[in-house]
């Protein structure tokens, strides 16, 4: 009779641990896919206003156009904001399939761990240099002669600030991103 009991136990318990485990999981996963899908609306937000930004001005009788295209710094921002943004939509269908196949590899969440590190750094990498550009824009660069362009292209800079912002949103996104899946990855059980 006791052991019975003790094997009802048994079963109980295992059965509310592997409950909590799945609980877990499906929190996880979806706290994944609420953060990507927030680095998809920053990326998009980033890269519409910084794509649609331009604007004209006429100094000393001379008409001067100011667009991110004028800047290599500005494309490749836009272009990490789009890998990015790809990446993480893309990202959200390899979630989906994670999560409904029931079983979890190491490896699956390995690999997505891996490619959330290199967009990481590639989009750090572009908010780097859009900011390097925004700051020489801003204040100009004494030693190098380069004068600040800001003041006569003020609404172009201030809409440039905005992009920049929503892309380092996204960086931020993506440090949560890893830092979420580098805990999992410690403290997840091998079998």
């Amino acid at each position: 009779m006791a052991s019975e009991s003790s094997t009802a136990v048994a079963k109980d318990f295992s059965t509310s641990a592997s409950v909590v485990k799945s609980r877990r999981r499906m929190s996880f996963l979806m706290a994944q896919a609420g953060i990507r899908m927030l680095v998809v609306a920053f990326t998009l937000v980033a890269i519409s206003v910084m794509v649609t930004n331009q604007q004209s001005v006429v100094v000393f009788g001379l008409e001067f156009q100011a667009h991110y295209t004028y800047s290599s710094a500005f494309k490749f921002l836009v272009a990490a904001d789009a890998a990015l943004c790809s990446f993480s939509a893309l990202s959200l269908i390899f979630l989906y399939f994670i999560s409904r196949s029931g079983t979890s590899s190491l490896k699956n969440y390995f690999i997505l761990f891996l490619l959330d590190t290199v967009m990481m750094v590639l989009i750090i990498a572009g908010c780097a240099a859009g900011t390097a550009i925004g700051y020489v824009g801003k204040y100009g660069e004494e030693h190098m002669t380069w004068q600040p362009t800001c003041g006569y292209v003020s609404k172009f800079c201030n809409k440039m600030s905005i992009s920049i912002a929503f892309s380092y949103l996204a960086f931020f996104a993506c440090l949560l991103l890893n830092l979420m899946s580098a805990h999992a990855l410690i403290y997840r059980p091998i079998h």
